[in-house]
């Protein structure tokens, strides 16, 4: 019996060590990566724009793929749609108020299958100090590869939607009362992602 108890102990203990000798930890590499973003101008046409700084940290499992994580960090004062007085605007209080608010975060909490190569990573962003919940859909990760420099790389790409006023993005109640900006915002992320050393 005791004999018994100590070897349910050993496998008890043993376990969590198999699981976590699957996990690998991936930082996102910003020079290679992309999050932009889309939103209805006038209800015709989508104004389109970027930030041009992301970064963050992927812990994936290889094993058990919903036992990875993610977390992102977008500088919101590197937004860029193009034309430098909206940016401008865009940095200001009446939207993302970059002098208060210099970044938005992303932190998973949920990572569920979604079809082959297929994720729906579920998480809680926030923006403007609000804290939401938001699930990308995610294809990959992609398989491994070595860059010319030795490095281990793979990529990945998200879409998700959002609704601006949400995390209060509003502007003149004028404004807010007609089709001037749509509240929906589409948002695209291609990520590639560095191996760290261990």
């Amino acid at each position: 019996m005791k004999r018994t108890v100590r070897i349910a102990a050993v496998l008890a203990l043993a376990v969590p060590a198999m699981a976590f000798a699957g996990t690998s930890t991936w930082t996102i590499d910003p020079a290679h990566s992309h999050t932009g973003f889309g939103v209805k101008h006038l209800v015709i046409s989508t104004v389109r724009g970027e930030f041009g700084k992301t970064t963050g940290s992927v812990v994936l499992d290889d094993q058990d793929v919903t036992r990875s994580t993610v977390e992102a960090t977008i500088d919101t004062t590197t937004i860029d749609t193009r034309v430098a007085d909206r940016d401008t605007h865009l940095k200001s209080p009446d939207f993302f108020d970059v002098a208060k608010y210099p970044t938005l975060t992303f932190k998973s909490t949920k990572v569920e299958k979604a079809g082959d190569g297929k994720l729906k990573v579920t998480g809680n962003l926030t923006l403007r100090g609000v804290t939401r919940p938001v699930t990308l859909d995610v294809t990959g990760p992609t398989s491994e590869i070595k860059d010319p420099w030795g490095n281990t790389r793979r990529g990945l790409s998200a879409t998700a939607k959002l609704n601006r006023k949400d995390f209060g993005l509003t502007w003149s109640k004028m404004i807010e009362a007609g089709p001037v900006v749509g509240d929906d915002v589409a948002i695209e992320l291609d990520v590639e992602l560095l191996k760290a050393a261990k």
